[in-house]
């Protein structure tokens, strides 16, 4: 049905709350606020932080760049580090490398740091191709990511590409871009939203998403 996996990173492949929730506290510091409520930091994960900053706190352009220079200032720092690959992942990755299909990171997160990030973890010489936001918020949101994919990939038959992702942003970017969308749940969204924008399946587990996937 397939031959190109592209895979969401927060969520789908690691769990990155720690790292991303602390350096989310220290932008909000800088400018004075806090954000006591957990399930609005889960929010953070999935759409560009340019979103998050703009419209959750209603920041200005100005502050917005600042607010994300913040966060960069202290995930950089390490904090990107502080995180896990999902139990099964790895394992799913290599059966999927072993059944043929080529597999590609496309994440909203900033591509330098996601090399570095699955380098640790011994996951960049398994993929096909990493692509992920430029800094200068050129390549931004989960479609741009997509359509910079295909592009270095040479424009491959967008029915024959599926992004397996956590969140509605996810779904929603992969509607945008012409290809179909698995949702799973062990992530940061929901079952309920993974269906309501969308999703052609839905999955508890990555062993079911390479289960229907036939590797």
């Amino acid at each position: 049905m397939y031959k190109y996996i592209f895979w969401d990173m927060d969520g789908t492949i690691i769990n990155s709350y720690p790292g991303i929730a602390e350096s989310f506290d220290y932008a909000l510091a800088y400018f004075g606020m806090t954000e006591p409520d957990l399930d609005k930091k889960r929010q953070v994960i999935g759409p560009p932080l340019r979103v998050t900053f703009g419209e959750s706190y209603h920041m200005d352009a100005e502050q917005t760049e600042l607010a994300v220079a913040k966060y960069r200032e202290h995930y950089n720092g390490g904090a990107m580090f502080y995180c896990s690959v999902y139990e099964g992942v790895e394992a799913a990755i290599d059966v999927l490398h072993q059944a043929g299909y080529k597999q590609v990171i496309t994440t909203s997160k900033p591509e330098n740091m996601c090399k570095q990030i699955l380098g640790k973890f011994g996951l960049v010489e398994k993929m096909d191709e990493i692509v992920g936001a430029s800094l200068d918020g050129r390549i931004d949101t989960k479609e741009q990511v997509l359509q910079e994919a295909f592009r270095r990939l040479g424009h491959p038959d967008r029915t024959q590409v599926v992004l397996i992702g956590d969140t509605k942003y996810d779904v929603n970017g992969a509607r945008c871009a012409g290809i179909d969308c698995i949702g799973i749940t062990y992530g940061f969204g929901t079952r309920q939203e993974l269906e309501q924008h969308g999703a052609q399946q839905v999955f508890e587990t990555i062993e079911e998403v390479v289960k229907y996937l036939g590797a």
